[in-house]
Formats: structure tokens, sequence, C-alpha cells
């Protein structure tokens, strides 16, 4: 329940609309929901502006479907993680309007549209390797009301497909950079663009790429200013990093003036 839906609960029964034991039994799960194998943060879109997700890996796919179906009872949009195919099948034949995100192993139901986030975030990764995970953060960034563009395939090993990309990278509100291998690109974009970086290290490359090590230490060691760095593989974490900077400077905007 986010803060809009509690805020008509509550209007609801100061108008005599919904008696106060209904509204006790809509609130009671609050501000989570033990349901034996996890208890379900029902409270988080209050508190952060967004509902918890669910990460899929090592869930069954009876856990995550049990999941699914209790905070869809409360009117909660849905982000899925991390989702196996079995999960997919599993949460589908359930909830078969759920959207199925194949290249960022996700899986999202809109209850509700998100309150929009204004400006864009720009997503680029290096390579095609890298897009799972790229599209991770894009998918993720989208579940909570963010526009994202998509800056793909413009790595370090064919520079000239990323510099025309200039003005679309210096105009976002945050970039959002994925990298395997060497990991260089997200040092190269923060060094001539004023947007904040969000780096990414990615699993992807050869033997000395120690499964993403190698771009994690080189995006951690960059002598380019602005970037923050987020785990291996953490397109989740990035998107919504790059959401919440977003929505920080919708807040801090001043409002609107009429003549």
């Amino acid at each position: 329940m986010d803060a809009v839906k509690l805020r008509d609960l509550l209007e609801a029964v100061a108008a005599g609309e919904m008696a106060a034991a209904d509204a006790m039994e809509r609130l009671r799960t609050l501000p989570f929901e033990d349901i034996g194998f996890a208890k379900i943060d029902h409270h988080r879109a209050l508190r952060k502006g967004y509902p918890e997700t669910i990460f899929c890996s090592g869930k069954t796919p009876e856990q995550v479907v049990t999941i699914v179906s209790r905070m869809r009872e409360r009117d909660t949009n849905i982000l899925a993680t991390r989702c196996s195919p079995e999960v997919v099948r599993a949460v589908l034949k359930v909830h078969p309007d759920a959207e199925h995100h194949e290249l960022a192993r996700a899986i999202r139901i809109t209850v509700s549209r998100p309150e929009p986030l204004s400006g864009y975030v720009a997503i680029v990764c290096a390579g095609t390797s890298d897009l799972p995970v790229a599209e991770e953060a894009a998918v993720t960034c989208e579940a909570v009301g963010g526009c994202v563009k998509r800056v793909y395939d413009v790595g370090v090993a064919g520079i000239h497909r990323l510099l025309n990309q200039h003005e679309l990278l210096n105009n976002a509100n945050a970039l959002v950079v994925c990298a395997g291998m060497e990991g260089a690109l997200p040092s190269v974009i923060a060094g001539f663009v004023e947007t904040p970086v969000i780096a990414v290290p990615t699993s992807v490359g050869y033997g000395a790429n120690f499964g993403g090590l190698a771009p994690l230490l080189t995006m951690l060691n960059s002598c380019a200013s602005g970037i923050a760095v987020v785990n291996i593989d953490n397109g989740f974490g990035a998107g919504i990093y790059a959401a919440t900077l977003c929505r920080m400077i919708d807040r801090n905007r001043p409002p609107a003036t009429t003549a």
C-alpha cells in the first residue's frame, strides 16, 4: 500500500464510506506480513516510494507465486527479479496478465501506474553480452516511474559509437553504465559528461575478468569523478539508485509559478 492508497483509505473512513473495522483489517498486515518462509514488507512503499522487490534466485516457484499473490491482494505493484524459466511459468499460470521481460529475467505486474518521474535515465552498456544486466536496470527504473533511454553496444573497443551520444548522455538525470571485460566504459563517460554515473561491473569476460572482479576494481579505482559503483551484475541496485536520483530532483525542484 503506497501513500496515495493509504490517504484514500483514511479519507473513506472520515467520509463514512468505510467502516473503521474494515479499514483496520486492510491495515492489519502493516508493516509486514509473516507467511512463514518470508516476511512481506507491505509498508515499504510508504517509506521508500516503491514496493518491495521479489528476488527470486534461491526461492522455489511455489514460494514466489505465494509472495506475488499476497502482494497483489494488497493492490501492490510487483517487480520480481532473477526469475528462472520455472518461476516464470508458475507465475504466469496464476497471473496470466504478468509481464515477462525475458532479457532482464524479470516479471512485472502493474496494479496502478507509478507516478512518473521527470527527465530520463540513460542506460548504457558496453556490449551485447552486457544486455541482461542493463535490461534489469532499465526494467527496474521503469517499474518505479522512471523514463529510460537505452544506449547499447558502445564499448571502448569502438569508441566512435559512443561519441555521437554526448548530448543524450549529458542531458540525462543519471547514467547507468554497464561493462564487463576490463570495465573502462564508466570512466570514459564520466570524463566528458556532468551527469552522475552509476557504474555496474558485469561478469562478462575471459578468464582474467575473474567473474566481474576485474571491472569492479577498475570502476572503484576510476580517475574520473562523479562515479558511484554497485556490485557485480547488480542492475537492480543501479536502476533503483538512478530512479531515486530522479525522485530527489523532482522533490527539490521549485514549484511552477503562474503569471
